[in-house]
């Protein structure tokens, strides 16, 4: 989903060790319409103390005022301010490091010459002993062209670079898999597809990240025809994953079934469309969809959804999705009661849900929750335990049903840093793809915390 564009800063001040000073800063602060995260005090003397806050605002101006208000306390001075985003992103958030200490001479001829010889000498004779004595089973390469990154647009692949190596260490951290951010310098369709096929033996699985629509779903679905390995749009199905997860929670909370609801998709782009693929093949029912795009619409229809626009998805639908990243959309006279109602675009929602709550629908949520995080490191260890070509429809929706069958009562999903949740992701992608008969694994391994 789109980003929270919302900018972080650690400030040091000094205070007067005196009764207030700390309410009148903390004021003065909340007038400016910033909010304050974590206050740490470091340092208190009978004259002075000195306190980290971190203060979120909406942009650079926005703390810019906020930072003169804290200056216009008499009894405050700010010592300095840190960008802690910035000095965490310092030389980049990854790196390759070797598994094992070179610190023999005995383990040199072992992991290089001569000794690595006789492995090179196995794969050149059984190329499918590279899964066994090689990182490939474990590397996937993350592909962007820098079109859609976040919310931020086309801004190409090097700014996208640091999102491309937050994926990467989620994946490594999740579930133990070694993400490659690859960027790609151009946005030409046919280029791509022939540089991720050129590369593609180095990697178990390629992850598309931030290309936009609707060039990512031809680029997706040439690329799984023309390689043996799992190739997925994170955008399109990781988002359709933890959203389907998130109808399940509603509809288990309010007692409705999705076989039996109205489903209306609002906004068709790369998530959009995936969203109502899966929702569609899930239940087996179309799908009402309106977009702005009349090349969306049609697409969607071919794919067997219902050619709609919002006021009728509003007057029609039990279940409505939006993912236009356009807020205020949804008026609040829109809102039927019973109605199950996601407005998923961040930072602001189509409507919010406490209004969509307060106008009589049975649920409401936005996208602060759905987070893709939930969905595409399970699903890529799953498919990779098991040594699948691709990545099918029903492996996702178990996927989604693990996430679903594991939410805690009173959540929409369960939380992004349990790794329990992941290995059971992992672990029912893995057993689906053996179900279905296209593992080329022995077995299922463990995925290990």
């Amino acid at each position: 989903m789109a980003w929270e564009r919302k900018i972080m800063r650690t400030v040091r001040v000094r205070n007067s060790q005196a009764s207030g000073v700390l309410a009148r800063l903390l004021t003065s602060i909340s007038d400016e319409g910033g909010s304050i995260g974590s206050i740490e005090m470091l340092t208190e003397t009978s004259k002075h103390v000195v306190r980290d806050i971190t203060i979120y605002a909406e942009d650079v101006n926005h703390m810019d005022r906020i930072l003169q208000a804290i200056q216009g306390n008499e009894d405050s001075h700010v010592i300095q301010v840190r960008d802690e985003v910035l000095e965490l992103h310092e030389k980049g958030k990854i790196a390759i490091r070797s598994r094992y200490p070179i610190d023999s001479m005995t383990t040199l001829r072992r992991v290089y010459t001569p000794g690595v010889a006789e492995v090179c000498r196995k794969i050149a004779a059984d190329p499918s002993l590279a899964w066994a004595y090689t990182s490939i089973s474990h590397m996937v390469a993350i592909v962007t062209d820098g079109t859609a990154v976040l919310g931020l647009g086309d801004i190409g692949p090097l700014a996208g670079m640091p999102v491309m190596e937050g994926k990467a260490m989620l994946m490594e951290t999740l579930v133990g898999l070694s993400g490659v951010p690859i960027l790609l310098n151009t946005k030409d369709t046919d280029e791509i597809i022939a540089a991720v096929k050129a590369i593609a033996p180095t990697f178990a699985a390629i992850q598309l990240e931030d290309i936009s629509a609707p060039r990512c779903f031809e680029i997706e679905k040439r690329l799984q025809e023309a390689l043996d390995i799992p190739v997925m749009h994170d955008d399109q199905h990781g988002t359709a994953v933890v959203c389907t997860a998130a109808l399940m929670v509603a509809a288990r909370e309010t007692g409705r079934e999705l076989s039996k609801s109205v489903i209306g998709q609002i906004g068709l782009g790369a998530a959009g469309n995936a969203i109502g693929q899966m929702l569609m093949r899930l239940t087996g029912n179309p799908v009402y969809g309106a977009d702005l795009s009349a090349e969306a619409l049609e697409r969607f229809e071919r794919e067997g959804g219902h050619k709609s626009n919002l006021v009728e998805i509003m007057a029609k639908c039990d279940i409505v999705i939006a993912t236009t990243g356009a807020p205020g959309l949804i008026k609040p006279e829109m809102v039927r009661p019973g109605q199950i109602i996601l407005a998923l675009s961040n930072p602001n929602a189509e409507i919010d849900p406490d209004l969509a709550l307060e106008r009589g629908a049975a649920f409401a949520a936005d996208g602060k929750s759905v987070n893709n995080v939930l969905g595409f490191p399970g699903i890529f260890r799953g498919a990779v335990d098991a040594h699948a070509p691709r990545i099918t429809h029903e492996m996702l929706v178990a996927a989604a049903e693990t996430i679903a069958s594991m939410t805690p009562p009173g959540e929409l999903v369960p939380s992004p840093l349990d790794k329990k949740v992941h290995r059971a992701v992992a672990r029912a992608v893995a057993e689906m793809a053996f179900k279905q008969g296209i593992a080329r694994a022995d077995y299922v391994p463990y995925v290990e915390e």
